[in-house]
Order: structure tokens, then sequence, then C-alpha cells
């Protein structure tokens, strides 16, 4: 009992000096070792994703905490497909799109840190960028108008046997100069190139790249051991991910771009950064509230508020009744991706997938209603990035070759 005690009373110790440190530093917050918690709603939790997710061809992890404790923790499939090896708690997979809101906290902590300001224009950044009227708080809410360069990189202006870099989407967006979709501001779209830029401004501010600040700032301090942004030298090592058929899914000239994807994370990972955030350590609680609020348009894929709408590099989910839920799914290649935190119940939800499953995204946002009345209509698919819509497809016909890529003068 003696040994008990001294044990808890050393991890408050930890705890308590750990939350006196400042944002301005890496975080180093000494995290507890996570330990499953059985009970009632394990039970329920387990029938639920047996009968809904692992019948259904899923591969990948699951974990779900209430009141930061772990009440459901799951590891099934296989890392590759062709092999024998298992998903484990280590196993790192792809956050795809999940990993902006990562990015995202990034960006406001140097805000809230006084390294940029969310107003400051792109040009304070990029001189000379060629949209004007464009800041950081529109690329973190999807309001710049920018086109996203997934779409308007096309065969005509580049070669699709080289590797697509950050510094490239600038380059391009100089040269090729695609048509911004409406003037910044103005309205919600998706725009992958918005998280890009951002991961480049995060280079600009701090001296460093991105997933060198990423690995400083956030992933060790918060003992997020098997997190990674990937580089090209992680190609060796790095998690494939598959078809639904079981095929590898090749990796493609998009595959270097990070700030927007290529986040690589575990389960128990992810939710050591969501506590760390939740609970004030990362970023002020005001500005938190600035970043789960919706942009100033309200609009979100064509629905009306209240139900979805998108913060600060976070999605948001308000149906009637009051409740809220922050959220961000994310889909890449064979990666399938769900954050969720169900802001009255204090529950977070992580399911991360390398065999592509579109199901998840069902089966992560039905499984809210377990834990309070919520809504009876299954989630849509938000992610699917690597699809455009018509209207995207249009537009990036309209790019004509620019020849050969210059470097700008920034």
């Amino acid at each position: 009992m003696k040994k008990i005690c001294i044990n808890f009373i050393l991890l408050l110790t930890i705890y308590s000096c750990s939350s006196l440190m400042s944002k301005d530093k890496p975080l180093m917050t000494s995290d507890a070792i996570i330990e499953s918690h059985p009970e009632p709603l394990y039970s329920i939790l387990t029938k639920y994703m047996d009968e809904k997710l692992l019948t259904s061809g899923f591969n990948g992890s699951v974990l779900i905490a209430k009141n930061d404790t772990v009440v459901y923790e799951k590891y099934f499939g296989k890392t590759d497909l062709r092999k024998k090896d298992s998903i484990s708690a280590a196993t790192s997979l792809q956050l795809a799109s999940s990993g902006k809101m990562l990015t995202a906290v990034a960006a406001l902590q140097l805000a809230e840190n006084g390294k940029l300001n969310l107003e400051d224009s792109l040009g304070k950044f990029f001189s000379g960028f060629p949209y004007p009227g464009i800041t950081v708080r529109m690329l973190l809410n999807h309001h710049s108008g920018l086109p996203n360069y997934l779409y308007f990189i096309s065969d005509s202006v580049w070669d699709k046997s080289k590797r697509v870099t950050n510094e490239n989407v600038l380059d391009l967006l100089y040269s090729v100069h695609p048509a911004a979709y409406f003037s910044p501001g103005v309205k919600f779209n998706y725009s992958n190139t918005n998280f890009v830029l951002l991961a480049l401004i995060i280079e600009k501010v701090s001296g460093k790249k991105f997933p060198q600040y990423m690995k400083e700032q956030f992933f060790q301090p918060l003992g997020m051991e098997d997190t990674y942004v990937y580089t090209p030298g992680d190609s060796a090592t790095a998690t494939l991910s598959f078809y639904n058929n079981g095929q590898v899914w090749s990796n493609d000239q998009f595959d270097w771009t990070y700030g927007d994807k290529n986040i690589y994370s575990t389960p128990r990972d992810l939710f050591r950064w969501s506590r760390a955030l939740f609970n004030g350590k990362i970023i002020s609680p005001a500005l938190m509230d600035s970043a789960f609020s919706p942009g100033q348009s309200g609009q979100h894929q064509k629905q009306a508020l209240p139900l979805h709408s998108y913060g600060l590099g976070f999605r948001l989910l308000m149906p009637p009744g009051g409740k809220k839920v922050i959220y961000h799914f994310g889909r890449w290649h064979g990666f399938n991706a769900v954050f969720a935190r169900l802001v009255d119940e204090k529950v977070t939800i992580i399911i991360l997938g390398n065999r592509f499953n579109r199901n998840i995204y069902n089966v992560a946002w039905r499984s809210y209603n377990l834990f309070g009345n919520y809504f009876s209509e299954p989630g849509p698919d938000e992610d699917n990035t690597e699809q455009p819509r018509k209207s995207e497809k249009k537009k990036a016909k309209a790019v004509k070759k620019a020849g050969p890529l210059k470097k700008h003068k920034r």
C-alpha cells in the first residue's frame, strides 16, 4: 500500500510540474502508462465493434476513451496483408487528413506565442504571393479560395515520375497560377493546398523543417514515440496501405507533401496528444474555443448550420439539442482515419485503418449514440480527397501547360 501511495504521489508531482511548463517551450509532459479500464461500457463497445466494424473487412486499430481513461482498445489484422505480421499498439498508420488537426494546433500555438498572427497575409511569408488578401486564418478554416493542388497539378504540368514537395506546390502557384475558386474569405472550400502552405509557414517561423519541428515540439515531449511526419527516408519502414481487395496501394507523386496529410501515428499516441490538447497543455482554452467555432461563412458541404461546419483545422458537428462533436476524418490511398471528441461526454474515439474501408466513418458516426442522444442519420465519407468533384475536374482541365518549373525568390 505504501509503494502504491509513493507511486501515486510521484505521478501527481510529475503531472503538476509539467502543467507549469511554458507553451513556448517543448511540452515535456511525462505521460502515465495508458491502461484499459474494463467496465460495462467495455462490453457494449465490444459488441458494437464486433458487429459493425470487425466483420466488415476492417484492418487496423481502435481506441475509445472516456474521461481520459481508455475503455476500449483493439488491434485487428496485419501490418502487411501479404505477410503474417500483426498490427499492434506500436503500429504507426497514416492519419491522412486527420493529421490536419496537428498541423493546425502547431500553427495556433505559434500564434499564441506571438511568433505569427492569424490575420497575417501570406505575402508576409512568401514574397509576391500571387493570391493577395489570404490570411493564415483563411488557410486554417479553408476560406482561402486556393485551388486544391491534388487537382491542378495535372499531367500537363508535372512529370508523374517525380515526387511533388511542399516547395513544388508553392512554386506552381507562382508559375502555373491556377485560378482561385473565389475571393478570399467568401466561403468554405476544403483544399489540401491550405495545409501544405501552413506547414511551410511553420517552417519559416520556427526555422526548422516541419517534420523536425513537430517531433521536437510535440511528439517527443508528449511521449508519442511511434508518431512522425513522413519523409523520403521513411520509405523503407512506413506502413503500407491496401485496396479493399488486399492489393498494395502504391505510392504516387503526391506522397511527399505534408501538413495536409503524411503524419503517421497510433491510437495511443494520438490519445496522448488529445489529452494534452483538451486539458489545456498546448494552447489556451480561449484559443481552443476559437478553433472549435464555425468559420465565418458557416457553410460546410452545402449543409446549413447547426449540423456541419469547420473551425480552425477541426471539423465541427452540432446536432439539435446543443451537443457538439469536434472531429476530423481522413482518407489517403488505403488509409482511413477517424478522430472524434464528444464534448459533453468527454469521449475520444480513434479509428485507424490501412485497408480501404469506408465503413469506419459510419461506424464512428453511429457510435456517438452509445454515449448520448445525437442523431439517426449515417455520416458522410467526408475526406474523399483522391476523387475530385466534377467542379474540381472542370477547373483542373482549365490549367494549361506552363513549361519548366521555375523557382521564385520569396
